[in-house]
């Protein structure tokens, strides 16, 4: 059956540039880590997917290892994209990355051009998509000459497999200097994916600037602090939450001292009209350098709750200013 998507879905999205590109994206995208991998349920992540696009999210960001198993969230994103969506192609941006370990062998990760080029072809496969609008180098590889990863992204480009180029999880150095050599290609960086929330500032140590200097934009993945920056962890942990499973949000986080940051958080959320992880996400949006947001969802009901953080974006100095003070014992603290 083939989705028949909503006609008003641009008319309460909004679209940010992607620094001096002349890219769009919307101020929230939808990251595909978790919950759309073989071991989740297909018509979930379907759902999810499917209200995602009618509510304006054109945005979809995978990488070649999520899942799990690695691989997986790409196969079913394709599935979705192909059967249902394959007539919106044109106004859906479709997002991967290479670089982390994939399969067996001197080539399976990090960033040479024998692992990008090799990645991207399968991530294509898997889809079954002839090109992706954005392909990262997903980590920087000191091991690897920085050229010869940025010039396997400009391969990829000119190659016609991704429109843009992009890096993630570079420092503001690593980045500046990705920046001049994609731009003496004659493929510019577009964009970086960094890690930013309330808690993890590190963004704001020199790379919001070279973005900002090199016409980068930047789109922000873990909001939530992996779903700490969310009312769920005011009290103790629910026997059904990600810190329950000590994943990559680790139950020794919630100490005395962040619940009472997490509750200061909340009390400022509220007077707002706003959940703690609606606020967390207008909170990153009020730099007009963050191009987007990066939301993961495990039902439509959260994804719907965290689209109407666009609802109130807009902050007065008092309370940016009891933001920092209230959450300053909780910065890098939350892994």
């Amino acid at each position: 059956m083939i989705h028949q998507a909503n006609s008003d879905r641009y008319k309460t999205m909004q679209y940010n540039r992607c620094g001096k590109s002349g890219l769009k994206l919307p101020a929230i995208s939808l990251g595909l880590w978790h919950n759309f991998g073989s071991v989740d349920v297909f018509e979930n992540s379907r759902s999810i997917l499917l209200n995602a696009f009618d509510n304006g999210i054109t945005h979809f960001d995978l990488a070649n290892n999520y899942g799990p198993e690695p691989g997986s969230a790409e196969t079913n994103f394709g599935q979705v994209i192909n059967k249902e969506l394959a007539a919106y192609r044109d106004e859906i941006l479709v997002s991967t990355k290479a670089g982390y370990y994939m399969w067996e062998g001197p080539y399976g990760e990090w960033g040479s051009k024998k692992n990008l080029i090799a990645s991207l072809n399968q991530s294509l496969k898997r889809m079954n998509l002839e090109y992706v609008d954005i392909f990262y180098s997903h980590r920087f590889d000191p091991e690897t000459p920085l050229e010869e990863t940025m010039g396997a992204l400009d391969t990829a480009v000119r190659s016609g497999k991704a429109l843009y180029a992009g890096v993630s999880n570079y420092t503001a150095e690593q980045t500046a200097e990705a920046a001049r050599i994609l731009k003496d290609l004659g493929t510019p960086c577009v964009i970086h994916q960094p890690r930013y929330n309330i808690f993890e500032r590190w963004v704001e140590g020199g790379l919001l600037d070279v973005l900002e200097t090199t016409g980068m934009g930047a789109i922000a993945f873990s909001p939530l602090a992996q779903g700490l920056l969310t009312n769920r962890y005011l009290k103790e942990i629910p026997k059904d939450s990600r810190m329950a499973r000590e994943g990559f949000l680790q139950s020794k986080v919630l100490t005395e001292e962040m619940k009472t940051v997490l509750v200061a958080l909340n009390d400022i959320a509220q007077k707002r009209g706003q959940s703690l992880a609606q606020m967390a996400i207008a909170w990153l949006l009020k730099d007009d350098r963050i191009t987007s947001v990066l939301i993961g969802a495990s039902s439509v009901k959260q994804l719907q709750d965290s689209l109407k953080s666009l609802e109130n974006t807009t902050f007065t100095a008092e309370e940016l200013k009891l933001i920092e003070e209230v959450s300053k014992p909780g910065w890098n603290k939350y892994r």
